[in-house]
Formats: structure tokens, C-alpha cells, sequence
């Protein structure tokens, strides 16, 4: 791991919901400084409680880790961001309000610093279109919980800052991924919706009732797209010829099953079946228990591939 950080740098994040709170955990762990912006007294509740548990977990999977970086909760943006030398920004999914922030960002923080957004499904165009340098804003999608999950998914104007910006993850243990151009929903988001549209359609159209779908994915490609991606699924799936096979082979079959593939509703129909079907495959179990143990399979899940890289 990189000695980048250990000099106690500061990275600001703004927003302490679910992903800043996890965003500010990895970096705490790395030996980074945090400046954490919540301008709401209510949203700073029980924030380090979360941060020390998500860097107990944080600990579980690393290898080895410096010291710990130390936490401070801001209420002024300016404050926030004047000695950072990274800005990662979670706030809403909310144009006009990421746009108030960047102005005032460009205005208090370090001349050329990278500001990152976590946006989900917010394209760089349009979250960069009144910035007075468009080229320091880069799209730094994480999957949920950062601190757990490797991936985040990178786009922006300046490739050099793009790049810059992967090393830096790097050095976090992330793993980045790199845009090619901007879509809505980046990579990762646009395959899971599209594997959640017919997971939804196949309990519209009474294929299969919710919980065994559910366990027909994690049981099946899930556990194999874990190791190795859909295309590289494919070709081993192809045998000694791979994918030039199994396109030549199987190619048609697969045109036939993307024919049969639904669009389904979110009707009253639809949902009523969906919250049905979670509510009995959860067993009375609420969503912290859930998210427990959603993480420590991602731990463990981790663990497993340390080192296993295709």
C-alpha cells in the first residue's frame, strides 16, 4: 500500500448519510484526516458510532492499515474544505443544491483540487455545467457501502485528473473503473437494473416467487460473477474456443432469451407482490440485522478474493 496520506492530509466529505459516513471511514482507516460536513445538528447523531464500526470491519479485510486519520464534524462548508486536498461530495441527488455546493467548493477550497462526486445516476455534463473549472469535478461512483465494496466508477473532462484520481483509490484498496463517456446510472447501476427489471418481471408474470429468485442469483451467477465478470463468464462458457465459440454457437439462444425478457410496471400489482415477497423471505428480521449480515458476507466475500484478479 501506498504512503500516500500518512502525512495526516485532510480530505473533506461532504454529507454524512449512508455513503459519506462510509467514505469517511475508508479514509480515516487509510490515515488520512477527515473534515465531515453536516450542517444539520440532527444528521450528526451517533456519526462516529457508525464511522468506529464501519472501520472495525474496514480492519477485518485489510491486509495492513497506518494509523487512523481523526475525525472532525464542520458546520461550515468553508471550514470544511480550506486546508483539503480532496473533496468527496454525497450530497442528494439534487442538481441545483451539488451545483450550490461546488460554487461555493471552488470558492474556499485549495486552488485545483479534485472535487468528487459520489452521484449515483447524476451525469458529469450536467453537474459541472456552471463550475468556473469544469475540469476539477470527476463522477466517483461507489457501490453501497464504500468502505466495503471496491468498486468506484470514474468520469470526467480531464483524463489526467481521471487518472490521478484512480491511483488515488489505489491506494485506498479500491478498485477503479474508468468511463469512457458519461451515462446515466455509470456501469455498475445500469446492470443492476437491468438484472432487477426482469428479477421484478419474473414475480409480475408469476415466474418464481421473490425469495427464490433472489437465491436463484446469489446461489448461481451471482457467486460466479463475484469471481469473474458477464463477458469473461461467457467465455469460459464458450470451452476451448471461448467467446468467438460460444457467439457462433449459443449466440442465438441468447437473442432468443433477450426477446422473451420483460418490461415489466411498477404498478400497485407489481409492488404489492415485491413488498409480499421481501417480507417473507426477511422472516421478521429488521434491516440492521439484514445489513449485518449482508456485511459480513462482504467481508468474507472480500477475504476470498484478495489477490484474484482477472
Amino acid at each position: 500500500m501506498s504512503d500516500v496520506g500518512r502525512d495526516r492530509e485532510t480530505i473533506a466529505v461532504i454529507g454524512d448519510g449512508l455513503i459519506g459516513t462510509s467514505w469517511s471511514a475508508l479514509f480515516l482507516a487509510y490515515g488520512y484526516d477527515v473534515a465531515l460536513f453536516e450542517p444539520a445538528a440532527s444528521g450528526r447523531d451517533h456519526v462516529a458510532v457508525r464511522i468506529d464500526a464501519a472501520m472495525a470491519q474496514i480492519a477485518e479485510v485489510a491486509q495492513t492499515l497506518p494509523a487512523p486519520g481523526q475525525l472532525r464534524l464542520t458546520e461550515n462548508l468553508g471550514d470544511t474544505v480550506s486546508d483539503a486536498i480532496w473533496v468527496q461530495e454525497n450530497a442528494p441527488e439534487n442538481v441545483p443544491l451539488k451545483r450550490e455546493l461546488y460554487f461555493a467548493i471552488e470558492t474556499e477550497a485549495p486552488a485545483g483540487i479534485t472535487i468528487a462526486s459520489s452521484t449515483s445516476s447524476l451525469v458529469w455534463s450536467e453537474l459541472s455545467a456552471e463550475m468556473a473549472d469544469p475540469s476539477r469535478l470527476i463522477t466517483a461512483h461507489p457501490f453501497n457501502p464504500p468502505h466495503l465494496m471496491p468498486l468506484v466508477e470514474l468520469y470526467g473532462s480531464d483524463r489526467k485528473r481521471v487518472d490521478a484520481a484512480a491511483c488515488f483509490y489505489r491506494t485506498l484498496d479500491r478498485h477503479p473503473v474508468k468511463m469512457k463517456r458519461e451515462a446515466v446510472g455509470h456501469i455498475a447501476n445500469r446492470l443492476s437494473s437491468a438484472l432487477w427489471r426482469e428479477a421484478v418481471n419474473m414475480v409480475a408474470e408469476d415466474i418464481a416467487e421473490v425469495e427464490d429468485i433472489d437465491a436463484a442469483l446469489v446461489y448461481g451467477p451471482g457467486l460466479r460473477w463475484s469471481v469473474v465478470g458477464s463477458h469473461m463468464a461467457y467465455h469460459l462458457g464458450g470451452g476451448a474456443g471461448g467467446i468467438a465459440h460460444y457467439l457462433s454457437h449459443l449466440g442465438p439462444s441468447q437473442e432468443r432469451r433477450w426477446q422473451d425478457l420483460g418490461s415489466p410496471r411498477l404498478d400497485e400489482a407489481t409492488r404489492e407482490k415485491l413488498v409480499d415477497g421481501i417480507t417473507a423471505e426477511t422472516r421478521g428480521r429488521d434491516v440492521l440485522e439484514l445489513e449485518a449480515m449482508r456485511d459480513d458476507g462482504l467481508i468474507a466475500v472480500q477475504r476470498a478474493l484478495k489477490g484474484r484478479r482477472f
